[in-house]
């Protein structure tokens, strides 16, 4: 009953990837021309307008904390919990102006638009159940972050469906790390509002906010290890305050 109620939702939502069509070789050729400002530009103008889009359509309203906090410079990784499928929209709307790519698993590639549009923003896939793809998969993030793109990780690897966040998986980090790339810690509330707390898509409220960079650039064993517990904590710190103000339920009035 509820896949028949949401599949006018999924097939608008499906379609509006087709947004991409439009600002693909925008992006494709600033790419073969080997420049990487104008398509980190290309990348982030039309994801956020497709955000936009994808926000009104779903009536998905986002609250914005600590802006100031986004680096001038890319080259970045910003590590967030990970409530529900609304995540993208709303890190696409709160980092207005960023180029993001996203650290997705691999059975995403084959969908249909999403797999390739993934792949086209600068997002990588990693292969789960194997340690030597996933190094693979963490090098080549490496080399994209070094190479001036931004990309997303949510340490938790799944979906928690809730306000409550799950532990950060092991090595979660080793991208950020083996880039020697400052990491962006990010909190993200009520996304789940939106589709994982009835398994029906609804309008909702979010909130996120955006923490200040931290440097890894100069860390060593004991530094890293520091500073992961330190980015977890401010994550979950901050999400258990969050919470605790989300009396409306999430719910758009």
């Amino acid at each position: 009953m509820k896949l028949i109620r949401n599949l006018p939702n999924f097939l608008k939502l499906f379609r509006s990837i087709r947004i991409f069509d439009f600002y693909a070789k925008d992006i494709t050729a600033a790419r073969n021309e080997g420049d990487p400002v104008r398509e980190r530009e290309a990348i982030a103008y039309s994801t956020h307008i497709w955000a936009s889009k994808v926000a009104e359509m779903f009536k998905m309203e986002v609250t914005v904390e600590g802006r100031e906090n986004i680096p001038e410079k890319d080259g970045c990784v910003f590590i967030s919990n990970h409530e529900g499928y609304g995540d993208i929209i709303a890190l696409f709307l709160a980092l207005e102006g960023k180029q993001l790519g996203f650290i997705a698993k691999d059975q995403l590639e084959s969908m249909p638009y999403f797999g390739k549009w993934i792949k086209n923003i600068r997002g990588i896939y990693i292969k789960r159940g194997s340690a030597k793809e996933a190094l693979k998969s963490i090098q080549e993030g490496a080399k994209t972050v070094k190479n001036g793109f931004n990309l997303v990780i949510f340490p938790e690897g799944t979906r928690s469906r809730g306000p409550k966040m799950g532990e950060f998986k092991a090595g979660s980090f080793k991208l950020a790390t083996k880039a020697k790339a400052p990491v962006v810690p990010v909190t993200i509330n009520g996304t789940y509002h939106m589709y994982e707390e009835y398994g029906l898509i609804k309008p909702c409220k979010v909130n996120v906010v955006i923490h200040p960079a931290v440097e890894t650039a100069d860390l060593d064993r004991h530094g890293v290890s520091e500073m992961e517990k330190q980015v977890e904590n401010t994550i979950r710190t901050s999400l258990e305050e969050i919470s605790k103000g989300d009396i409306s339920n999430g719910e758009v009035s």
